[in-house]
């Protein structure tokens, strides 16, 4: 039986062999087709790539050929261009850089008078617009000093009981002055000067707490960053309390009814400051004693105009961070808390600033000038003075077609003649502007000095 099975498979493998050569040699014949395919796809892309770089070659030389034209082209033309340019020189008689400098000054007089009617008409909108911008814009005051006074207004001298104290003060590397410094806000300055140290601050409320906190560690002994921010607080706190009660005392002095806390306190504050070395809170108690005593002898009422004189400088207790007018602030401050047009208006005057329309705002100006012009109420360096006025006149006469400049009001107004046939109004106009930056970029002044330009035509004929 194994015999029979045996010979019967023999046939079968054989069948199998011839079929496997068989779906061998049709797989080998397709290969062969398709590579014969393949070849002829490749043959025919390389003849399109043998066109395209003949043609990319014809291009290549067409260009060349172009580039060569226009390099001839450009010198022709720049030869042109040079004879153009001669004869144009010979028949104006000006060179290339001639003209241009001509042509450029025109530009720049041209921009300039396109700029100036710009800001004209900028202004104009800005003035529309005033009224309803300014009650959106809470404005604060600085007091600029000249540096002579700065350096005599702002700093504190503090006695030590000791030598040994500085030391105390000082702390190990530093620590208890950085500290200090760091808390107050104010400079301490410890130089050789036996028994002394310097406070330095701009700000005088500042100042005296720190003056205060100094105090208390120096009695106390105990130096130290913890017990300085400690004591500080108390001094702040302490501070409050004096510019209240010297603001209560100030309505007291001037008898007058109540008045906001918050110009109450203010007021206070303003007796740690001093204009041009005068107290300003004793200076607005004069001044409300004299404008008192005035409107007595014309018959105004007194209460009214007293108020209006103690509050003229209130504006110089908000913060001098922003300089500005202080009247005009001062004015919005006391209407912000409730004081009448009346009072509010002779404040926003007393400098001519606004023209005064009022009996109390005239007093109150009148009032103002003589508590701070009498002798011995203010002081200042002459030469700084003169210095100051002598550098305004310097810069506005610095300026084309300027006849003559006028310091008026010590300082705080520059009126400049112009010579109106070298200058017109759009050219006046440019001056006042160049002059008032100017003058905020070289000096250093109390509040604000106006720019007044001035160009008068006059036409005269005789009838006989």
């Amino acid at each position: 039986m194994t015999i029979a099975t045996e010979a019967g498979s023999g046939p079968v493998m054989l069948v199998a062999g011839l079929v496997l050569a068989l779906a061998l040699g049709l797989v080998l014949a397709a290969g062969w087709l398709m590579l014969r395919q393949r070849r002829a796809e490749l043959d025919r892309r390389e003849e399109r790539l043998a066109a395209e770089l003949r043609r990319l070659h014809l291009q290549e030389d067409e260009f060349a050929s172009r580039s060569a034209e226009l390099v001839v082209a450009q010198a022709e033309l720049r030869e042109l261009e040079t004879g153009q340019r001669q004869a144009l020189e010979r028949a104006a008689g000006l060179t290339a850089r001639q003209a241009r400098a001509e042509l450029i000054g025109e530009l720049e007089a041209d921009a300039r008078r396109e700029a100036a009617v710009t800001v004209r008409e900028l202004e104009r909108q800005a003035r529309a617009e005033g009224e309803l911008r300014a009650r959106e814009i809470i404005a604060v005051s600085v007091q600029r000093l000249a540096a002579e006074q700065t350096a005599e207004s702002v700093t504190t001298v503090f006695r030590l009981p000791n030598e040994d104290m500085k030391g105390r003060v000082i702390g190990r590397e530093g620590r208890n002055i950085r500290a200090f410094e760091t808390v107050t806000g104010v400079n301490l300055i410890v130089d050789d000067t036996p028994g002394v140290v310097q406070l330095s601050c701009f700000d005088p409320v500042r100042r005296e707490a720190a003056r205060l906190t100094l105090e208390v560690l120096v009695g106390d002994g105990r130096i130290q960053p913890a017990r300085i921010e400690e004591v500080h607080e108390r001094s702040r706190a302490e501070i409050e309390r004096l510019c209240l009660r010297a603001g209560e005392d100030a309505l007291l002095a001037v008898h007058l009814d109540e008045m906001a806390p918050e110009l109450v306190r203010a007021l206070g504050t303003l007796r740690y400051r001093t204009s041009y070395g005068q107290n300003v809170l004793g200076h607005l108690v004069e001044s409300a004693q004299l404008a008192g005593m005035m409107a007595a002898e014309l018959g105004v009422h007194q209460g009214l105009v007293r108020r209006a004189a103690l509050l003229h400088d209130i504006g110089k207790a908000l913060s001098h961070e922003v300089a500005g007018s202080h009247a005009a602030v001062g004015a919005e401050f006391a209407r912000r808390h409730g004081e009448s047009p009346e009072v509010v208006h002779a404040i926003e005057a007393h400098h001519g600033e606004v023209e005064p329309g009022t009996v109390e705002a005239v007093l109150v100006q009148a009032a103002d000038a003589c508590s701070g012009g009498r002798p011995g109420a203010r002081r200042e360096s002459v030469e700084t003075y003169v210095r100051r006025l002598e550098r305004l006149e310097e810069i506005a006469l610095g300026h084309d077609g300027v006849s003559k400049v006028f310091a008026m009001q010590a300082g705080r107004e520059v009126r400049v003649m112009v010579q109106p046939e070298v200058v017109d109004d759009l050219r006046a106009q440019v001056i006042a502007r160049e002059v008032a930056r100017q003058v905020r970029e070289e000096l250093t002044y109390p509040g604000q000095i106006r720019i007044t330009v001035v160009r008068e035509s006059r036409a005269t004929e005789f009838a006989r």
